[in-house]
């Protein structure tokens, strides 16, 4: 054995103190870690033929690369939809590692149960129904993904062909619909073959990111066949709801697959006051929920719920002398692209028995009220204007100023990092508050950086 693996295994629990004492310093110091750190001009070193072990590779760490870490994992990081990790899902992501179950079978472990057991808890939380089977995946995108590959899939059912078996040709012409699609739909249909340029855009409601229902309607009255329609439970520009029981009721007439991307606005079913927005949601075949956004988790976790779990076999399915058979409940290398996958369940498991659903509730209404508070800030700042109406946790705005510099300002100050967008031809700034660190004060501490840097 090298000389210094075999010295870190006889000191591996001084070096897991190290370890967590540090990791405690960093987060104690959160929330004042700057939100957008300025990277270092870093050269990359050659691969050392003989390592220094554990303990100098931390300080090492700590020197050389930890100063250029943003504090995404603070309180006034607002750019994408960025959650945090919880106490909870901490401890469930040491244990991962720890324990290092490869989560795909039953042959070994009970990782899988514990993973059934989560997606069963979250099913309840967001309201669906018994009949939605789910899987951990890896993001937004691979949900997508994997829902668009089952209702791939559909298509060829409804046609008389398998496209598992047969190739994504032996479908024809495949029509998608979407108002607002999120640009991981389009990544999703190039990786499965359909094409990005199959995906038509739905006109919308009026000032809104909503999908025209009556147009939608017309066009699927237009498509020739079956089709599918990529509903949207939070838009990632002003989180607007398409009507999913609207959408949903057009299969009385028309066949289409609904996939519904519920990537972070699917926690408005926590809400009393915002659940109305997913009303509709156990009515998708297949529905995206991404879990390292609101559910406060670490990177990388999300979960793909899916009322044909056969169809999902047919698609994902693993065949190997050694690998057990997909019948009646399958093992998870059978549902989706990975066949080796750490135990992404645990995280969620934890913060899941940690606070429950009222816990997490108190998060999502907790970041409303943040993003509500820093939407009417925005009157204070020179220069600034909402561009839609907040209704849930991320507020798209605009200053009349360089809004380049802007952003890059505010990045510079470290009190706060915002990402940039377009929303309806304008250009625009988005505030997303999803971590459960953040509370209306951030808000204000916000509000007040953007003001100093536009009078």
């Amino acid at each position: 054995m090298d000389s210094n693996l075999a010295a870190d295994l006889a000191g591996l629990p001084d070096l897991l103190t190290a370890a967590r004492d540090y990791a405690a310093g960093v987060l104690d110091g959160l929330d004042e870690r700057p939100a957008a750190a300025s990277r270092p001009d870093l050269a990359p070193v050659p691969l050392p033929a003989a390592g220094v072990g554990a303990a100098k590779a931390l300080e090492l760490f700590r020197k050389r690369w930890a100063p250029g870490f943003s504090g995404s994992a603070g309180p006034r990081y607002l750019g994408f939809v960025t959650g945090g990790a919880t106490p909870a899902a901490l401890v469930g992501d040491w244990l991962t590692g720890t324990f290092d179950q490869n989560a795909v079978t039953r042959l070994d472990s009970s990782a899988v149960d514990l993973e059934r057991e989560t997606v069963g808890w979250l099913r309840s939380m967001f309201g669906l129904s018994d009949a939605h089977t789910g899987t951990f995946v890896t993001g937004a995108t691979m949900s997508n993904t994997v829902g668009l590959a089952i209702g791939r899939e559909w298509l060829g059912e409804r046609r008389g062909v398998s496209v598992a078996r047969q190739g994504v040709g032996a479908l024809g012409e495949v029509s998608v619909l979407s108002g607002s699609p999120h640009s991981s739909i389009y990544k999703a249909l190039a990786m499965l073959g359909v094409g990005r340029d199959q995906l038509r855009t739905v006109p919308l409601l009026p000032e809104r990111e909503a999908v025209d229902v009556e147009a939608l309607e017309a066009a699927l009255a237009e498509a020739a066949g079956p089709v599918i329609v990529v509903a949207n439970a939070g838009t990632v520009n002003t989180v607007d709801f398409d009507d999913l029981r609207a959408i949903a009721a057009l299969r009385e007439r028309y066949p289409f697959w609904l996939h519904v991307d519920a990537a972070f606005g699917g926690f408005a079913a926590l809400s009393p006051a915002h659940a109305h927005l997913v009303d509709g949601l156990a009515a998708a075949d297949s529905v995206c929920v991404d879990l390292h956004k609101w559910l406060n988790v670490p990177y990388d976790a999300a979960v793909q719920f899916t009322r044909r779990q056969d169809l999902q076999v047919s698609v994902f399915q693993n065949s190997a002398a050694y690998l057990t058979v997909p019948a009646g409940d399958p093992d998870l290398f059978h549902l989706t692209p990975e066949n080796s996958r750490r135990l992404r369940a645990l995280t969620a498991w934890f913060t899941l028995a940690a606070y429950g659903a009222d816990g997490h509730r108190e998060i999502v209404e907790r970041n409303i009220a943040a993003a509500r508070r820093f939407g009417e800030g925005l009157a204070t700042v020179p220069g600034a204007s909402l561009l839609s109406p907040v209704r849930l946790n991320v507020v798209c705005f605009t200053v009349d100023r360089d809004l380049p510099a802007l952003l890059d300002a505010v990045a510079r100050s470290g009190e706060a990092f915002l990402t940039p967008t377009v929303h309806r031809g304008v250009p625009a700034l988005r505030a997303a508050f999803s971590n459960w660190r953040t509370g209306p004060a951030d808000a204000d501490r916000v509000i007040a950086v953007l003001r100093e840097l536009v009078s």
